[in-house]
């Protein structure tokens, strides 16, 4: 399966059970309703994954149980967040053995890699994997930037093909736009962002608040796509106060919270996480149940786009 870089993807939340095991049944209702949704893909162990936290077992057996889910509707795509480039490598072709069509890079973890040796380090990940490869370019979070000039050296690999843009410099989009001449397919990664880079011509949007709003999100990204920016506008000013919930250290914890009001996950996150408590799950709880007393009425939204 090719991958086309566009439309919703969302980045979900590994499901746990009480006792620390992996919650596939949970797992499925979420995954299920994501592609009831119309989402593009399914992206595992980023951030929201709690990646960091999984076992190598672990790993292997979600992606092939979201194999198995989506039974060949949508591309699997893992994330790779490696702290060596030997680690990236060995993980990329693991992810590729065990029957993921896609891949989502991180710079280098821990170290602030120059940029010749960020270059490097894509490059040779780029080298070892067949599968299509999206960068994930986050200097907020991640304290290294993946500059035009950079691009233009690995865009030289053809598996490299779309950067997931969470610079939160909205003109970004338009330079990589001018720059590349649709050869990389940007996917906006700032769910606060998310509308505007669409309006700027982003492909895509790796969104989080999918995990508990899948309706809605896809709705939003079709009906702009669409021409219908008076109807994306209304749902996406709605969802706006949720969305910010994904751009907090707690992001985690915030969407789970969101996916239990929705029917769509638990709360159990990994330790050292531990879920929200006190004043900051009270805040987080009102703006969960505000807008879900005001949740939109969608229009017909999956049909729109042809």
């Amino acid at each position: 399966m090719s991958i086309q870089w566009k439309g919703v993807m969302p980045a979900v939340t590994t499901k746990f059970t009480a006792d620390d095991k992996l919650d596939f049944n949970m797992f499925g209702v979420n995954v299920r309703a994501q592609l009831d949704a119309g989402v593009s893909g399914i992206i595992l162990g980023g951030t929201l994954g709690e990646a960091s936290t999984l076992l190598e077992d672990e790993k292997k057996e979600l992606i092939k149980e979201t194999i198995s889910i989506v039974n060949g509707q949508v591309p699997v795509i893992m994330n790779i967040a490696e702290q060596t480039t030997r680690a990236a490598i060995q993980a990329a072709n693991k992810a590729e053995e065990n029957g993921a069509k896609g891949l989502m890079l991180l710079p280098p973890m821990r170290y602030n890699a120059a940029s010749h040796e960020t270059v490097t380090y894509f490059s040779e990940v780029a080298k070892s994997t067949s599968l299509p490869i999206m960068i994930y370019n986050n200097p907020i979070d991640y304290k290294i930037e993946v500059t035009l000039d950079m691009f233009e050296e690995i865009l030289k690999f053809d598996n490299i093909q779309a950067v997931k843009e969470s610079t939160r410099d909205i003109s970004n989009v338009t330079r990589i736009i001018n720059r590349f001449k649709g050869r990389l397919k940007v996917l906006s990664g700032v769910d606060t962002l998310a509308l505007e880079s669409i309006f700027m011509g982003s492909d895509g949007w790796v969104s989080g608040l999918v995990d508990a709003f899948p309706a809605e999100t896809v709705a939003i990204f079709n009906l702009a796509k669409a021409g219908r920016a008076e109807e994306a506008l209304a749902i996406y000013r709605w969802f706006l106060p949720l969305l910010e919930l994904d751009i907090n250290p707690l992001l985690v914890q915030n969407i789970k919270l969101a996916e239990v009001a929705t029917g769509l996950g638990t709360e159990f996150v990994r330790a050292p996480r531990l879920p929200l408590h006190g004043a900051e799950r009270e805040r987080v709880l009102g703006i969960i149940a505000e807008a879900l007393r005001t949740r939109p009425t969608l229009p017909e939204y999956r049909s729109v786009l042809v």
